[in-house]
């Protein structure tokens, strides 16, 4: 070791290089390694799950489940908490030793990471976490880690797609193996770059179908969006604002907080779930408070209501707000009081104490609202009108400007490209980037919003199945379109997105605000060779370049 830690998983990394004293996003170095034992853990745990599948036998859905979870606690801005990670490595451990068991290998050169035994006393632990290396291969050949490392990224995306559609009920035994695959292929040392590129490709495919998974799952669950203006004004009375990503925890606090005088609004990425018919039919799912996750901290301080986390994107929690915000699932921090799931369900009445108590805003605000839900159902639908506006020259071009937001310099290119972009030209929009510019009135076109809100990161599928239902019906591909992608990235379950897009062939992504730390110069070149993927520059150079 020769600093506290390194992560580079990330977009606001330090410096564009990597976090070696402190994490950007606040995660101290001991849970740093806790972490980076836990990946080691479940790549020793998936090489033991390989050959008990190999041998066909069939592993546990718990396990399925604990291995998702686990990736799925590693992704950026889901816990800080060192004892959630000691009982994760515990139960690691235990797993660990079952498959091998189960594999009955007596001997054989197996990798270090299927070998290690984990101590049994935490501070044993902890040593172990700092010395151990999960990027074994940088220095001989950074190439080869750094497809590695985008490789495991990719992975944590998908767990966090997976662990979604697995709270609703849906799952595949398809993506639950590839789990094991993946990571245990990660141990081998003799894959080359061709090796790690076409497996990454099918990761890409594979990928594809967890997040048709879970559009499934959510769709099937509480319909498919619908176009919604969604109130982003305040209301009188107790309020919980709901943050991330789950929409199953918000399905139950809305359960529970019925007749209660509670009102609930979304905030970040939950923004979307105002369109979903199962949910809007709630009277007091009442609007969208604050804006995308990088803002928490200043838009919760002093807030006179409760905030549940449910997912990634949790901040440290400031003391003007410490204490009226919960954590749930595989988020947390140390001190935070965490609302556990028992039997497939959740108590949510510490929030709702907490939030009578507080007694919410003292007044109405003005009512202003935003057009959301135009997922690929309700786009679909117009498509007959959508190709003729084509076909007639009104709609010459279609964007898709979205992705995670962040608080680096350099995200109002954003704004900047939105705002730019033609009168005759589509804007569609995802994730919570849509937040640089979803206030805008872009107008209409073809009797639709010209600004086009198709939900959440995890509703990539939807954008996806756009491109190739506009593809099919002017039978070209998808390179064809007069579509382009802006793209801006921050987390991994962005990795995964962008993966999926490779393995489908789509070329001249933009791509920002800034490259990936953990994509190697060569590996940059043959990204741009093979993809023509494109580092960001201005938005009126790269408006030029896309419409020419």
């Amino acid at each position: 070791m020769t600093c506290p830690m390194f992560c580079y998983q990330c977009e606001q990394t330090s410096l564009g290089s990597g976090c070696t004293d402190f994490g950007v996003c606040g995660k101290e170095p001991e849970v740093s390694a806790l972490q980076d034992l836990l990946i080691y853990q479940l790549e020793g745990m998936a090489f033991w799950g390989v050959k008990v599948l190999e041998k066909g036998q069939t592993i546990p859905s718990e396990v399925h489940r604990f291995v998702i979870d686990a990736l799925f606690s590693t992704l950026t801005n889901v816990n800080f908490d060192p004892a959630f990670f000691f009982e994760l490595l515990r139960k690691s451990a235990e797993i660990k030793a079952g498959l091998r068991t189960r594999a009955g290998e007596e001997a054989g050169e197996w990798p270090e990471a299927a070998r290690y035994a984990l101590p049994a006393a935490e501070s044993e632990i902890q040593r172990d976490a700092f010395a151990v290396d999960i990027r074994g291969q940088a220095e001989e050949n950074p190439d080869v880690q750094s497809l590695k490392d985008t490789w495991l990224y990719g992975l944590k995306g998908m767990a966090a797609y997976a662990h979604h559609a697995w709270v609703l009920g849906y799952r595949e035994d398809a993506v639950n193996r590839y789990f094991y695959r993946g990571l245990s292929d990660l141990l081998d040392r003799q894959l080359t770059l061709a090796d790690l590129t076409g497996k990454i490709m099918e990761f890409g495919q594979v990928n594809l179908r967890c997040m048709e998974l879970l559009d499934r799952a959510n769709t099937e669950t509480f319909g498919h969006p619908e176009p919604t203006p969604a109130c982003i004004s305040r209301k009188r009375g107790p309020f919980i604002v709901v943050s991330g990503h789950d929409l199953y925890d918000l399905k139950m606090l809305l359960e529970q907080t019925a007749g209660t005088g509670v009102q609930v609004y979304t905030h970040g990425e939950m923004l979307p779930a105002l369109a979903y018919p199962e949910l809007k039919k709630y009277p007091h799912l009442v609007g969208n408070y604050g804006s995308a996750w990088q803002n928490q901290q200043r838009e919760f301080s002093g807030l006179p209501g409760c905030i549940l986390m449910t997912t990634n994107c949790l901040m440290e929690p400031r003391p003007s707000y410490s204490d009226r915000i919960f954590t749930t699932g595989v988020v947390g921090w140390s001190g935070i009081p965490h609302i556990p799931e028992r039997e497939g369900t959740k108590d949510f009445s510490p929030l709702i104490q907490k939030a009578l108590e507080l007694g919410g805003w003292a007044e109405d605000e003005p009512e202003l609202s935003i057009p959301i839900g135009f997922g690929r159902r309700a786009i679909l639908e117009r498509a007959g009108e959508i190709i003729e506006a084509v076909k007639a020259g009104k709609i010459r071009h279609f964007f898709l400007v979205g992705g995670c937001d962040g608080a680096r310099a350099g995200r109002n290119y954003y704004t900047e490209f939105a705002a730019q972009t033609p009168p005759d030209t589509v804007v569609m929009t995802l994730a919570c980037g849509k937040y640089r510019f979803n206030r805008l009135d872009l107008g209409t076109i073809a009797g639709l919003p010209r600004l086009l809100d198709l939900g959440q990161c995890n509703d990539a599928y939807s954008a996806i199945q756009v491109a190739l239902a506009l593809a099919d019906a002017f039978q070209c591909s998808v390179n064809e379109l007069p579509l382009t992608l802006v793209l801006s990235w921050y987390e991994q379950k962005a990795v995964g997105i962008l993966l999926t897009l490779l393995s489908l062939g789509i070329q001249n992504i933009y791509l920002g605000p800034s490259l990936p730390a953990f994509i190697s110069p060569n590996v940059l070149h043959f990204l741009v060779d093979q993809f023509r993927i494109h580092p960001i520059s201005t938005p009126a150079r790269d408006m030029a370049a896309a419409l020419s």
